[in-house]
């Protein structure tokens, strides 16, 4: 198992750097921001986790890598479409061995509207709708199964050099994998320009725990940076720590995001 926990970490990263989920405000940040990318306008976006959790005296390794970026697309200045079909990977370690899954996962369509801008001020509001499809296949871990869907309530206001984010939001988990139904999520994420091209990014949050045994919501932190080699490309780092049990311990996620 030793020469695993190398093995794991380095292939994420390696993946990351030869291909040089939705629409994040500043990925590694889980939590979205309102800002859309204006009408005709592309975003693609590829990332990565390698995640680290230990219970009981066993540790489990595991790496997640969409290798298909999501597509978000400006329908108006104020309405994005957001679509998402990766090819998952993944490898989970636990107690001296190791299982690999990989195909393609379920198909996410999702729209962001800005609904209300405060024309004197940084605050701003929108709603995110989005539906998935069970293009994965259940029975491997690769999808859900079923058709899920959901909305967000997103927030974000603008007090140069920072802004902060926060989402709620609700969604209907149908599954084949005997998991919850009603998920739901709450997260505060924040940005600050700490230098010219350079931020540095914070988010905390908790959602309700799919797993029906389980009555700890998982609960997260999180810090990274995002540099801009360009104003319209990123790469971006970041570590989140789990503030309970139901959490993974410990995470790493990196990022790539190109628009034109």
């Amino acid at each position: 198992m030793q020469n695993k926990h190398f093995i794991v970490p380095i292939l994420f990263f390696t993946t990351l750097i030869v291909f040089s989920s939705l629409s994040y405000a500043a990925h590694p940040l889980i939590t979205d921001d309102t800002g859309t990318q204006g009408k005709g306008k592309f975003q693609f976006e590829i990332i990565g986790e390698y995640g680290y959790d230990s219970e009981d005296g066993v540790r489990t390794d595991s790496v997640q890598i969409p290798t298909t970026p999501v597509l978000s697309y400006g329908i108006t200045d104020n309405i994005d479409a957001v679509f998402g079909i990766s090819y998952l990977y993944q490898r989970e370690g636990e107690g001296g061995t190791s299982t690999d899954e990989d195909g393609i996962s379920d198909t996410s369509v999702e729209f962001k509207w800005r609904l209300y801008e405060y024309e004197k001020g940084g605050l701003s509001f929108a709603l995110k709708p989005g539906i998935t499809f069970p293009t994965g296949d259940d029975e491997r871990g690769l999808g859900a199964g079923r058709i899920t869907y959901g909305m967000f309530l997103i927030t974000t206001e603008e007090i140069e050099p920072f802004a902060f984010h926060l989402n709620l939001g609700y969604k209907k988990n149908e599954n084949k994998l005997d998991e919850r139904n009603d998920i739901w999520h709450a997260s505060l994420g924040g940005e600050v320009e700490v230098i010219k091209d350079l931020k540095i990014v914070g988010n905390i949050g908790i959602e309700r725990n799919p797993d029906k045994t389980s009555h700890q919501n998982p609960a997260f932190i999180l810090g990274g940076v995002v540099y801009s080699v360009t104003e319209d490309f990123d790469v971006d780092v970041g570590f989140k720590g789990g503030l309970n049990k139901s959490e993974t311990d410990s995470s790493v996620l990196a990022g790539i995001t190109v628009r034109f």
